[in-house]
């Protein structure tokens, strides 16, 4: 197995995303990129804590590829808003992939060259890639969010299932069979 971790904006829409990727084994949302240790939800939320909404991701090489990750991950949200995901506004929904190691930093690094040499999208990349730190689970309330609430939050209404079924139908040859 292996690890990624991304983030993409709200960790509600991006674990939903990935959890259902065929060869992922586990999605968890958490907190990476900052300052303090053990941040909550209520701290990283003031975006002071300098911590990213972001996932976890466990992963069969064997079925999926960090590659495939990638483009999944800059299918799914819009990497060219600094701090900002739709309405989602703060330094904590930014656009950043942390990498484990050298390979992925390269992997990633190439993923995004060829993504602005192929002008794929109608403004710069702002994504940062960045070495991760430790990563830090949100609060359980957080996990599986859309599967537990995603048909009586209006947040998930009106942003989580767009989203996601936008890439259901755009990924559907790489979904789990249900």
């Amino acid at each position: 197995m292996k690890k990624a971790i991304l983030a993409g904006g709200c960790f509600w829409c991006t674990e939903a995303v990935f959890k259902a990727l065929n060869g992922v084994e586990q999605v968890l949302p958490g907190y990476t990129g900052g300052e303090i240790e053990n941040p909550t939800y209520e701290q990283v939320y003031t975006g002071e804590t300098g911590h990213a909404e972001s996932i976890e991701i466990i992963y069969n090489e064997n079925l999926i590829s960090y590659n495939e990750l990638l483009e999944v991950f800059f299918a799914t949200h819009n990497p060219t808003t600094l701090n900002r995901q739709g309405e989602d506004v703060g330094t904590h929904y930014r656009s950043e992939i942390f990498y484990l190691d050298e390979e992925q930093k390269a992997i990633a690094e190439d993923y995004m060259r060829i993504l602005s040499e192929e002008n794929v999208f109608d403004a710069p990349i702002v994504t940062q890639l960045s070495q991760a730190k430790t990563f830090y689970e949100a609060e359980d309330y957080h996990k599986n969010y859309f599967e537990r609430k995603g048909t009586e939050n209006p947040y998930c209404q009106m942003v989580v299932r767009p989203k996601v079924n936008k890439f259901k139908t755009a990924f559907s040859n790489k979904l789990k069979q249900e």
